[in-house]
């Protein structure tokens, strides 16, 4: 839109100047610095993370003051999130430590990575962790870690924390021991797991899945079952955690995949309006996002912004498979979840440059 001629450049200036004493800011000028900066992806390698978080154990011991031990990952051009909307962070347990009770508004999941011999208690529900496991910890439930194994425990925690602050609901509360009271083991997989069987006496109604523990052995089984009918053009064999008891995403604002990218396969590109961190819990190979190429091997971290042209592939002769955490259902609840398919040069981006630690090559 022009700007009239009808006032001198004084007149206007006073106009401004009249304009910013009372808070009225002109729609029309400045418009471009609205816009948030743009997010870039950006990659982790588990070699480089890896002796920083058990390091991390000579710096620092999870107590009433240091609650928890944790490494973000923090994404260039953010100030504390690895996405706008969520925060990705690896949680270091020694043994015999316990990272005290607590419960806060953001919804955390957690998803094992490394160990054996500790659990973490949800609501009074003790759940053992093991590689491969997914645990949720949804808003205002109380959850603490304690490690009885005799290794070190580390965990990839994903919370809403830039979405809820941003919203200005961030509360936070200490339960009033290190601990709270165990009322059962594993008690929502007894009742829940099945996904289509559920005690009669149960009318579960939660903003977040009844089943706070979701097995490795049982998701793995649930893949292999899958490829043997077919796969997604742009995610091969892929398959979303869900409430079984609604059949929806495990929280209101986050949702997990998991998916299986067969040897060989290279997948479509394609772009959507939610973020995703991924991690890569078996395999190699590489993902093309906006053009440049990231080679990943096991354990290492890929965050994919919103609206990021992105694809996989798997290295030749074995497979790969990738957990993510997505901020999809809080983009659907508002109607802004949009898709888009990349239909040049047969579905798959030209590789523009390759991702090195730092800067793009």
């Amino acid at each position: 839109m022009a700007v009239q001629d009808k006032l001198s450049a004084e007149e206007l200036k006073q106009y401004y100047n009249s304009a910013d004493e009372v808070r009225l800011g002109p729609g029309w000028v400045g418009r471009e610095h609205e816009k948030p900066p743009e997010l870039e992806p950006y990659m982790w390698r588990w070699s480089d993370v890896e002796p920083l978080v058990l390091k991390s154990g000579d710096v620092v011991t999870p107590d009433r003051d240091v609650e928890r031990r944790i490494m973000r990952l923090a994404t260039p051009g953010l100030e504390r999130g690895t996405t706008h909307t969520m925060v990705a962070a690896l949680q270091l347990l020694l043994p015999g430590e316990t990272a005290p009770s607590h419960r806060h508004t953001p919804t955390a999941i957690r998803w094992i990575l490394k160990g054996e011999g500790a659990y973490t208690t949800v609501e009074g529900d003790k759940c053992w962790m093991e590689p491969g496991d997914l645990i949720l910890t949804p808003s205002w439930t109380w959850h603490d870690h304690t490690n009885e194994g005799n290794q070190p425990m580390i965990w990839l925690d994903g919370l809403d924390v830039p979405l809820v602050g941003y919203l200005k609901a961030n509360f936070y509360e200490q339960f009033p021991e290190d601990t709270q009271p165990v009322n059962g083991t594993g008690d929502s997989i007894k009742k829940f797991a099945s996904g289509t069987l559920r005690p009669t006496w149960e009318q579960p109604d939660l903003a977040y899945s009844p089943l706070l523990h979701y097995k490795w052995d049982k998701t793995y089984e649930a893949l292999q079952n899958l490829a043997e009918l077919g796969s997604d053009p742009f995610d091969d064999v892929a398959m979303e955690y869900s409430d079984p008891t609604t059949g929806g995403p495990v929280l209101r604002t986050m949702t997990c995949w998991v998916q299986l990218i067969r040897p060989g396969v290279r997948t479509k590109a394609h772009r959507h309006t939610s973020s995703k961190i991924y991690q890569v819990f078996k395999g190699e190979g590489y993902s093309v996002i906006n053009g440049q190429r990231f080679d990943w091997t096991e354990g290492d971290f890929l965050v994919v912004p919103s609206w990021a042209w992105h694809e996989h592939a798997a290295a030749d002769g074995k497979e790969a498979i990738l957990f993510s955490i997505q901020d999809t259902p809080i983009m659907k609840s508002m109607a802004l979840y949009r898709e888009e398919p990349y239909v040049e040069h047969g579905g798959n981006q030209p590789v523009t440059s390759r991702f090195s630690v730092g800067t793009p090559v």
